[in-house]
């Protein structure tokens, strides 16, 4: 687990609008110097992991959706890639 400025205040955001049963988030920052969005400075790059009931019923793309409007302002700004597994609980 990444623990900076933006993956804790991204960890904090989704945690309030989700209550997850699991969250996992991961710069992966590093694995991506030289590509674009790599400025130097890391914390562009992100791989998210949530289970949380929220997701019941919802598919791959609302689930997404759910994420980035959460993270809008990140998005919008420092982060330029983030993959993500989004899972309701119970699900392989």
């Amino acid at each position: 687990m990444s623990s900076t400025p933006i993956a804790d205040q991204m960890r904090a955001k989704i945690t309030a609008a989700l209550t997850p049963d699991h969250l996992d988030l991961v710069d992966e920052s590093h694995k991506h110097v030289g590509h674009a969005g790599h400025d130097g400075h890391g914390e562009s790059h992100f791989h998210l992991t949530v289970v949380a009931g929220f997701f019941t019923g919802l598919n791959r793309v609302q689930r997404q959706k759910k994420i980035y409007e959460i993270l809008k302002q990140e998005m919008a700004g420092r982060v330029h890639a983030l993959g993500m597994s989004l899972k309701a609980p119970g699900e392989g």
